[in-house]
């Protein structure tokens, strides 16, 4: 999975503070109109993206917040920010602006991402590959650990078809559901859900990643 929270060391992310900080916040305070940002106690980071050249994706998080697990992000071109609130626009547009690169190298963490951002009305359909993945709860009993961790596996590139769109294979956690799916991404960035098999319905844990 895409690290999108976690120790910023560790996978890419880095600190926006002091002066940075300040001007960001003033930018986008209050979020979505509802949520008060703080110097003190609200924590900015920013990462690059491997399928934009210069677009960056930033995270912020503050536990005064309900839900305390609320992570804002927002991709940010050349000054401009795109709130990421569960619709598919805002990456389509910068998808457009960009533009957005995708290849064989970097597809697979393309699908990730925009199937973290872009949600049902159940939440992310979040790319399943490790069990230990930091958006799959910890807290279930034996049955439903083993049915997940006999699911779980890295996501595939299959190679293009005649369009020149990326093929991938991937298991899909969605709500408190597991099943396999088959994905056509387009270079511009489009996704397709090509056909998807049911392994497990009505889990009695489920993912939980409020962004909006």
């Amino acid at each position: 999975m895409y690290a999108f929270t976690g120790n910023p060391q560790e996978d890419g992310w880095n600190p926006v503070t002091g002066e940075q900080l300040k001007g960001f916040l003033s930018q986008v305070d209050p979020i979505d109109g509802k949520f008060k940002t703080n110097e003190s106690t609200t924590q900015v980071h920013w990462r690059t993206l491997p399928f934009y050249e210069r677009v960056a994706l930033v995270r912020i998080q503050d536990p005064a917040w309900t839900p305390h697990n609320l992570v804002a992000y927002y991709l940010t071109d050349q000054g401009a920010l795109y709130r990421l609130n569960g619709l598919s626009a805002p990456i389509h547009d910068v998808n457009a602006k960009a533009p957005i690169k995708v290849t064989d190298e970097n597809v697979i963490e393309y699908l990730k991402f925009f199937c973290f951002f872009v949600r049902g009305e159940e939440g992310p359909f979040l790319i399943a590959e490790d069990s230990n993945d930091q958006y799959i709860p910890t807290e279930m009993d034996d049955n439903t650990r083993s049915v997940i961790e006999g699911t779980v596996r890295p996501a595939t590139f299959e190679g293009k078809n005649e369009n020149g769109h990326y093929l991938c294979d991937a298991v899909v956690f969605y709500s408190n559901a597991l099943f396999i799916a088959n994905f056509a991404v387009e270079p511009t960035g489009m996704i397709q859900m090509l056909d998807d098999d049911p392994i497990a319905a009505d889990l009695p844990v489920s993912v939980e990643a409020p962004i909006s």
